[in-house]
């Protein structure tokens, strides 16, 4: 056991990231406020077909409901070699966050006109996590803007090589 000092306390070392799924419409879509880490409830045969990197976030959110928080409208497809137990692909699933993130997120979302999307599904070692974002909608000028700002930054690095 690999401990720092006489008090007990293990010293975890940084777990290995893979990356599953990006949604990258949402940085398109919205402005970024907050992000929050968190766990999915899954089954057997959703965590074999995340293992061979098949999901979608695209048109996914995530809600609150009776204190706790759902995924909504996320696809991980069916898993080939499953039988009779395999998953729904469109099903909502359970998100694991601490009680005082939740109840944060709720007053954020009741409050303004904010929601929450899901930005990126990974593997942390061996656990398989979600990066939400609370997140403001842009509107069409606000993308054009973001758009152009690319640009000119692209432009600065050619002249600048």
């Amino acid at each position: 056991m690999n401990r720092s000092d006489k008090t007990g306390i293990r010293e975890d070392k940084p777990r290995k990231e893979t990356v599953i799924a990006l949604n990258k419409k949402a940085y398109h879509d919205y402005e970024i406020l907050s992000k929050y880490d968190a766990g999915m409830v899954l089954t057997g045969t959703e965590v074999k077909s995340l293992r061979e990197h098949k999901a979608s976030l695209v048109d996914a959110y995530a809600r609150t409901k009776n204190g706790e928080v759902w995924l909504i409208n996320s696809n991980i497809p069916v898993y080939k070699l499953g039988t009779y137990t395999n998953h729904e692909p469109m099903r909502n699933r359970k998100l694991l966050l601490k009680k005082s993130e939740i109840r944060k997120l709720d007053q954020k979302l009741k409050d303004r006109s904010l929601t929450v999307v899901p930005l990126k599904l990974y593997f942390s070692g061996p656990y398989i996590k979600i990066e939400l974002g609370l997140a403001k909608g842009k509107r069409k000028y606000d993308k054009r803007e973001a758009i152009k700002k690319a640009e000119m930054q692209r432009k600065l690095k050619r002249v600048r090589i």
